[in-house]
């Protein structure tokens, strides 16, 4: 199996280096890889055959460590297939049907995931924080059939709600809710079952995008061995990872970026590390228990890190941060803390991953992104589509694999339509939504989006540009800027700032620093302190929240 990657990879000698240097070109006894292509034969590229193959070749590794324990390979596939012979004969889960998740970091959400794709079944992962009316919204327009949800996660007030489509959905929803609660924990789960009918082709995944300024839009996919190949040889040839070694993921696994460091563990059969809520004390407390060599995380989750007592780690040699913009200052400050071992990986729910920053190009030029990864295209396109030289800014359009096949529960809207179109006038390449350019080395850099960028008295602003150069203020916290109406101007910035515990800060004392280093027209007319800048389980900014809590 990792040979046919290799080859599929069109540079089959690099791979085979880089697989050898992670530890997965290690002999298979021949019973157990017949059993490692069954499962790929059975299930495709899914997460059951990611479990299916790390069970026949490593079964006594450990799997998952959370805080229920440890779970080797081989349990959790049995567990898995426990699960799915009940969803399949108890709730009447198949192929075409629709089975949302909704389970925080814990073995729970790790077995559902695998059982629903066992079976074929169309998989929607839901964020843990819907409730109410946008979760019912969410579960009709994706047709949902099954809810499972955490027990902890009562996932929606069905109250005065029964009627219409989501009768069916109410009554599955108890159940499912209940049983997977008490069938994926318990210990008979782990006792030998009989396997449901393979599915004649794997199901859909569905994320949902993160739905900061809107609705959240559920973008699939479909993912193949040939699409996956490049970038994902490539992001190994990069990131010394290797086979067996312990990996924290700490974002929601029910996010892209979370979900994509857990296809990768399950891979390289590492043991991940899960905590339900992420705490900066219980994190660095397991991260020294279990010896981690990596760990995955959102900004916001590095500095919390940072605020709370730094430790030495010397078992840490990866650390990757993506699923939000990672500040430089921030990335600096986590390497003088902990080494040069930060890599910024950046992406979107519709590109998949693009692009990845080693340490050395942070220590060069903290805020770039880095450079696409291999099978990956990142063109810095024009109004026109055409490919713009250095230095210049323009909307930043990706091409590969791992892009999405389209939005999902009728979320054909506005904005959705033009940003495909837009993509098919560069020539079939998505746009990101993103503003961007590359330096005369190659690497690639953030400006802001595209619908962030204004024109205030005749002249572009990009928001970032300020907001990175006020994240690097002394006694600055955290900082969200943006662009807001203006009668005189069009459109100006306000800037909301978290002052640093003790901190004296003024406005003038940061309008008078943006004036010095950025310009004039580039100073916020308004600044205002704030307790907390609202921010998403990724780490970015809910701009709703924003301005209603500025409103207010």
């Amino acid at each position: 199996m990792i040979t046919r990657l290799a080859r599929l990879c069109g540079f089959g000698a690099e791979a085979v280096e880089t697989f050898a240097r992670n530890g997965l070109l290690r002999p298979v006894p021949p019973a157990d890889l017949a059993r490692m292509v069954e499962a790929f034969r059975h299930f495709h590229v899914t997460p059951a055959t990611g479990v299916a193959m790390a069970a026949a070749r490593w079964p006594d590794r450990p799997a998952i460590l959370d805080e229920d324990g440890s779970l080797t390979f081989a349990e959790l596939d049995a567990r898995v297939v426990a699960l799915a012979r009940a969803l399949y004969d108890r709730f009447g889960v198949r192929p075409g049907r629709t089975v949302a998740i909704m389970w925080p970091n814990h073995r729970g959400f790790v077995e559902a995931v695998a059982a629903v794709s066992r079976l074929g079944a169309d998989l929607l992962l839901l964020n843990t924080g819907l409730a109410g009316p946008r979760l019912r919204d969410i579960l009709r327009r994706e047709n949902v059939h099954t809810l499972i949800a955490a027990p902890e996660l009562p996932p929606v007030d069905f109250t005065g709600t029964r009627t219409g489509d989501l009768d069916e959905l109410i009554a599955s929803a108890t159940a499912a809710a209940t049983f997977a609660a008490t069938s994926a924990t318990s210990a008979t789960a782990s006792a030998a079952a009989s396997e449901p009918p393979a599915p004649r082709r794997p199901g859909r995944l569905v994320l949902l995008t993160s739905g900061t300024t809107g609705a959240p839009k559920g973008a699939t996919r479909r993912l193949s061995l040939t699409a996956l190949a490049e970038p994902f040889t490539s992001m190994l040839a990069t990131v010394p990872l290797r086979s067996g070694e312990p990996i924290l993921i700490a974002p929601p696994l029910f996010h892209g970026l979370g979900l994509l460091w857990y296809g990768v563990a399950l891979v390289l059969g590492c043991p991940v590390v899960l905590t339900r809520r992420f705490d900066p004390g219980t994190v660095l407390r397991a991260l020294d228990r279990h010896r981690a060599t990596a760990m995955v995380a959102v900004p916001v989750m590095l500095r919390r890190l940072l605020a709370h007592d730094v430790q030495p780690l010397p078992h840490l040699r990866v650390v990757v941060s993506g699923g939000s913009a990672l500040p430089p200052d921030l990335a600096t400050a986590f390497m003088d803390a902990y080494g040069d071992v930060l890599y910024n990986l950046y992406g979107s729910t519709e590109v998949g991953w693009a692009t990845l920053a080693t340490p050395a190009d942070l220590r060069a030029a903290p805020d770039t992104i880095g450079r696409p990864t291999r099978g990956t295209t990142v063109v810095i396109a024009g109004p026109d589509g055409r490919e713009l030289p250095p230095y210049e800014v323009g909307r930043v359009l990706v091409g590969g694999g791992l892009t999405f096949s389209g939005y999902s529960g009728g979320g054909d809207d506005a904005s959705t339509k033009a940003s495909t179109k837009a993509g098919a006038e560069a020539g079939g390449l998505l746009s990101t939504g993103d503003l961007g350019h590359r330096d005369g080395r190659g690497r690639l850099f953030i400006d802001g989006r595209e619908d962030d960028m204004i024109v205030s008295g005749g002249e572009n602003v990009f928001p970032q540009e300020v907001e990175n150069f006020l994240g690097r203020h002394p006694g600055v916290a955290d900082v969200a800027v943006l662009g807001v109406p203006d009668e005189e101007y069009g459109q100006r910035l306000a800037a909301y700032v978290v002052r640093e515990p003790g901190a004296r800060l003024s406005a003038d004392e940061l309008k008078q620093a943006v004036k010095a280093e950025l310009g004039g027209y580039k100073v916020p007319r308004d600044i205002e302190f704030v307790p907390a800048v609202p921010r998403n389980q990724t780490g970015k900014v809910d701009r709703r929240e924003l301005g209603g809590t500025m409103s207010s």
